[in-house]
């Protein structure tokens, strides 16, 4: 016989799932990957804390931005255990995300600004190819786009 109160008391799957918007295949495969851990009852069904609303909600949100299911397991890993995250804990979170968009958005408006000259080298204009990429030079410093990625043009 189960020993914790949301065996017995906790939230059904259909209701997470009506509250979330969710499926409940989603549901599922969200435990399955570790980032809600619902209890079972006698019957072997999962029942859910209050909380997981929450914990769902921001992995609907945080893969709506792009970050992945492993950056989001890793973020909810810091979140505690032994009680329901407070402002603080989920503030927490938010700073260290808030920090990797920032660094996308810049990366992305990097791109929008150059996207009309060389990608080094992908290559949308052979003519600066050839001033930019002069026999695919770029290609020494690895896979993809290393213009773009970051990597400095070296003018001879």
């Amino acid at each position: 016989m189960p020993t914790n109160r949301l065996a017995n008391r906790g939230l059904s799957i259909g209701f997470v799932s009506e509250r979330t918007g969710l499926p409940t295949s989603a549901i599922r495969y969200y435990e399955d990957e570790g980032l809600v851990t619902p209890d079972r009852n006698v019957s072997g069904h999962r029942r859910y804390a209050r909380a997981d609303i929450r914990r769902l909600s921001f992995v609907m949100i945080s893969q709506g931005l792009g970050f992945s299911i492993a950056e989001i397991r890793a973020a909810l890993a810091t979140l505690p255990d032994h009680r329901t995250p407070n402002k603080g804990d989920w503030n927490r979170i938010s700073k260290k995300f808030g920090c990797i968009l920032d660094e996308r958005i810049e990366q992305m408006q990097s791109l929008r600004a150059r996207l009309d000259g060389c990608i080094g080298c992908g290559c949308l204009s052979l003519q600066s190819c050839a001033l930019y990429n002069p026999r695919d030079r770029a290609a020494k410093r690895g896979k993809g786009p290393r213009y773009l990625m970051g990597d400095p043009v070296e003018l001879d």
